[in-house]
């Protein structure tokens, strides 16, 4: 069974971090790209970050370039998002999103090119 499971997700103050993993199984995920969406109250999907299947390319929305990183350690079928200088815009629930694509060259933003979603963690940024 396919599982994407987040944590790491909680309450700060502007101008701190956090970092959001992401536990993986149920798939050979070292195959595939893995990123990171996420979803503020009462607005839809949004895209954050892309990593590819070997943690070689990466891929960030312009909201988060500079002050996010993704990466992947796929020896424990993990993926992090590394959150630094965090503005109360960016507050929202966060999903872990699979390719459904084994081994895609270019990274892609839209939301239907991940085929497995996690249940998502809830950030919230206080001003």
């Amino acid at each position: 069974q396919v599982q994407l499971v987040e944590s790491g997700g909680g309450l700060v103050q502007a101008g701190g971090s956090l970092r959001l993993s992401c536990a993986a199984s149920g798939r050979t995920w070292s195959n595939f790209a893995m990123g990171w969406f996420r979803q503020a109250p009462g607005k839809g999907y949004e895209f954050v970050a892309a990593i590819n299947w070997s943690g070689s390319q990466t891929l960030y929305a312009d909201s988060a370039k500079g002050r996010f990183t993704i990466s992947r350690d796929n020896a424990k079928n993990a993926v992090y998002l590394q959150m630094d200088s965090l503005k109360p815009g960016d507050t929202g629930v966060y999903y872990c999103v699979g390719d459904r694509i084994p081994g895609r060259q270019r990274l892609d933003a839209s939301a239907g090119a991940y085929e497995h979603w996690g249940q998502g963690t809830q950030v919230t940024v206080s001003s």
